[in-house]
C-alpha cells in the first residue's frame, strides 16, 4: 500500500449537550494515497460527525475532546490539523481536503449560476486569478465530470438530480485537493443515476490520483468500490480490513448483521442471506 495522506488517533468527539452525547470514541484511522476508505454503519453511528473532525467542520455544540489528526503532504510537510486555525485553516480547507455533503444536491445556491457558484471558490481561494483562468479551470471542471460545460450558465433548478451532484463534485476538485471525503453522496439518487456518479468518482480516482473517504450505510456497495473498509458502531470503529476481508471473514458480529441485511437476488423469499456474487468489477 502507497504512504498515508491523512491519519487520525485516538480521536473523540462529544456533543456538549446535558447530558454529553459521546458522537465518536476513540477512534484511529489511516488514509493512504490513491485508496478509496469505504466508512459504513448505521444512521447515528458517528459517521459524518467523524469527517467534519478530520476536515475540521464541527461547530457548537460537537466539540473534538481527545486525539489528533495530521494531513500528510505530498511535499513531505506534516500538518497538524488539530492545530490550525484563521488564515492557515483557510488555506487547508478545499486546497488540501475537499468534501462532498450529505444532500450535496441541495447544496448549491438557488439563485446564483454555477459558473458564479465555482469562482466564488477561486475568488475566495485564488484571489490572483484571472476571469479567464477562472473561466478555463471551470469549464474543464464540467468536461471532467462528464457535464457540459455551456451549463455554466445554468441555475441549479435547471439542472437534474444527477447534474447537481455532479456539479458538486466538480466544485470539490477545484483546487485539486489530495482527499475527497464523500458522505452519503448518491443518497436521493435513483440507482441508475447512484451508478453513473459512483463510475464517475472512480474514474476521477484513477485520473487524478486523489484519495476518498467513502461514508454510506450501504455496505455491499463499498465492498464493489473500496481498497479498505472501517466498520463504524456507536462511535467506534469495531473492525477494518480490505473489502475482500470484510466480504469474505467478517469477525465482528455488527458487520455479519449488515452483510446479511440485504437479500439475496437468487435465494428463497424471505431468507435474509449474504448474497454470494458480490461483484468488484460491475462499477470498474
Amino acid at each position: 500500500m502507497s504512504d498515508a495522506v491523512l491519519t487520525a488517533r485516538n480521536v473523540s468527539i462529544e456533543y456538549e449537550v446535558d447530558p454529553p452525547v459521546k458522537a465518536v470514541r476513540d477512534v484511529s484511522l489511516t488514509l493512504h494515497r490513491g485508496e478509496i476508505l469505504g466508512l459504513a454503519g448505521e444512521s447515528g453511528c458517528g459517521k459524518t460527525t467523524l469527517a467534519y473532525g478530520m476536515n475540521r467542520l464541527l461547530k457548537a455544540p460537537a466539540l473534538m475532546t481527545d486525539g489528533e489528526i495530521v494531513f500528510h503532504d505530498r511535499d513531505g510537510h506534516d500538518i497538524d490539523v488539530v492545530g490550525l486555525d484563521g488564515d492557515g485553516l483557510r488555506a487547508f480547507r478545499w486546497d488540501k481536503i475537499s468534501m462532498v455533503f450529505q444532500g450535496a444536491m441541495n447544496s448549491l445556491n438557488p439563485v446564483i449560476s454555477v459558473r458564479a457558484q465555482i469562482f466564488d471558490i477561486f475568488d475566495t481561494h485564488r484571489p490572483g486569478m484571472s476571469k479567464k483562468a477562472k473561466q478555463e479551470r471551470a469549464e474543464e471542471l464540467l468536461t471532467l465530470v462528464g457535464v457540459d460545460p455551456g451549463r455554466l450558465t445554468s441555475f441549479p433548478h435547471e439542472l437534474s438530480g444527477g447534474m447537481r451532484q455532479r456539479m458538486m463534485i466538480a466544485m470539490a476538485l477545484a483546487l485539486d485537493p489530495q482527499v475527497m471525503i464523500m458522505d452519503e453522496p448518491t443518497t436521493a439518487l435513483d440507482v441508475v443515476v447512484q451508478r453513473g456518479i459512483i463510475r464517475e468518482i472512480m474514474r476521477l480516482r484513477e485520473k487524478l490520483g486523489f484519495a476518498v473517504i467513502f461514508i454510506t450505510h450501504d455496505l455491499p456497495m463499498l465492498i464493489e468500490i473500496s481498497d479498505r473498509i472501517a466498520v463504524m458502531l456507536q462511535g467506534r470503529i469495531v473492525e477494518q480490513g480490505t473489502a475482500e476481508e470484510i466480504y469474505r471473514n467478517p469477525q465482528h458480529e455488527y458487520t455479519q448483521r449488515l452483510l446479511s441485511s440485504f437479500p439475496s437476488l437468487t435465494g428463497e423469499r424471505g431468507d435474509f442471506v449474504r448474497s454470494g456474487g458480490v461483484n468488484r468489477e460491475v462499477i470498474r
